[in-house]
């Protein structure tokens, strides 16, 4: 590709021009140089550049506002600004307006070849993913799903082999990975697909409401009973039940859990009558179940009658290659129900984006376009639109009592924890029934 690639020098002063052209036609490039920003917007009129070399400070206009000028003709060619005035305002500024990296003079030109490298790099990632993005939606048809990294592929291809079975799923990941799709997309591609898919988060019910939600109740069963209600179970019969965060539940419920996947038969509450039930079982955690068995919190009977097969979705910062295609997909989604202009992602945007961990994954990188949408107030998304790496000031503030201390460290627990119970009470080292207890106490809500 570097023989292709073509780079616009723009620097008042002739013996820079010189040098940076020496050294870029000598790398195999090809290159073209302007004295001032007016001749730099008239050669990308002329044709299109992949990476512009701009000088900051020129007589006449300077290199700011050629470059405000040069993205509105071409707002795909990459800039790195170059001055000898290195100052962190002026780095800033450029970069806010799209520059895609800062170079101080007097250069090296081990430097300057590795930031068009880099340059290339991006390019080329972006060139790949409309590629593969076009090929992924010939090939799969997973609602939602969205990956060209290796590990991505690798998770399409276990949908595909798994689908077609009735064989019992235990998907694996971090908080936020999307473990739900991965079930809809077997459910979907499956000979059930007609069929019910029941979903119930397991880790945010207490134990007597999972049971009854699971096997569903007989009237007149417990106190409040005035109905008959089907379980989960029931309602998926000859379709799929989706269980999320299984890790979570009660090892007396598990121990009901096992009877059914081995007997496919199950009792209401306050029922005598045994009811069949024709369901597959999909089964998601974040939890390391096999150091649950070692510490005695999760039966191993139950975990190998679970996990007969196994898809572990990698998090978001061990498939970085996705990032780009993730955003444009929720790009267009919130444009949509925003009634809004479907945005680009600024370079300098998409740069921060690539360079975050993603503790939250797939469902936080999602929020920040959401939010960089509803805020932006420019033609594409920029970095200023991101809450990425800021940190507001934080004071600590404590009560006088200890009850309202109590109260403000739950709610916080809670907070962090998304308000899943049985990760909560872990944290707080208490059980679930004395936090639901706690909570009514304080009558804390959540949000």
């Amino acid at each position: 590709m570097t023989k292709k690639f073509r780079i616009l020098v723009v620097d008042d002063e002739p013996a820079v021009r010189e040098s940076l052209e020496d050294w870029l036609l000598e790398d195999g490039y090809d290159v073209g140089v302007a004295a001032s920003g007016g001749d730099a917007i008239a050669m990308v009129q002329e044709k299109s550049w992949d990476v512009i070399l701009l000088d900051l400070k020129m007589p006449g206009m300077d290199g700011l506002e050629a470059l405000k000028r040069i993205k509105e003709v071409d707002s795909g060619v990459e800039i790195l600004m170059m001055t000898a005035y290195a100052t962190v305002d002026t780095a800033v500024q450029a970069m806010r307006q799209g520059a895609f990296h800062y170079l101080a003079k007097p250069f090296d030109p081990d430097e300057i070849e590795m930031e068009i490298k880099k340059i290339i790099a991006h390019k080329e990632l972006v060139l790949e993913n409309i590629l593969l993005r076009e090929k992924l939606e010939e090939k799969y048809e997973f609602e939602e799903i969205i990956g060209k990294s290796h590990a991505m592929q690798e998770v399409f291809e276990l949908i595909t082999q798994v689908a077609p079975t009735d064989s019992t799923v235990l998907i694996t990941g971090e908080s936020g990975t999307g473990k739900e799709l991965i079930a809809k997309a077997i459910h979907g591609n499956s000979p059930r697909c007609y069929m019910p898919f029941i979903v119930l988060s397991c880790g945010a019910l207490p134990d007597s409401l999972l049971e009854s939600e699971l096997f569903g109740y007989e009237k007149g069963a417990f106190t409040g009973a005035d109905h008959r209600k089907k379980g989960r179970f029931e309602m998926a019969d000859k379709g799929t039940l989706f269980l999320d965060e299984i890790g979570d539940i009660s090892l007396k419920t598990q121990v009901d859990l096992l009877r059914v996947l081995q007997q496919k038969e199950f009792n209401t509450l306050g029922g005598e009558e045994v009811i069949k039930v024709d369901v597959r079982i999909l089964a998601a955690t974040n939890r390391d179940l096999k150091r649950a068995i070692k510490e005695e919190r999760f039966r191993e009977d139950l975990y190998y009658r679970l996990n007969v097969i196994s898809i572990h979705v990698p998090p978001l910062r061990e498939r970085k290659e996705d990032i780009p295609l993730l955003a444009e997909e929720f790009i267009k989604k919130y444009s949509f129900e925003m009634n809004k202009e479907q945005l680009k992602i600024a370079p300098s945007a998409l740069k921060l984006l690539m360079e975050y961990d993603w503790p939250g994954n797939v469902r936080e990188l999602e929020n920040v376009i959401e939010r960089a949408l509803v805020i932006g107030q420019h033609k594409e998304i920029v970095a200023d639109d991101l809450p990425l790496f800021r940190k507001e000031p934080y004071v600590e503030v404590f009560p006088r009592s200890l009850k309202m201390m109590e109260k403000m460290h739950i709610e916080k627990i809670l907070g962090e924890n998304d308000w899943n119970i049985s990760r909560a009470a872990r944290e707080l080292d208490i059980d679930r029934q004395t936090l639901y207890n706690k909570i009514e106490k304080y009558k804390i809500k959540r949000g």
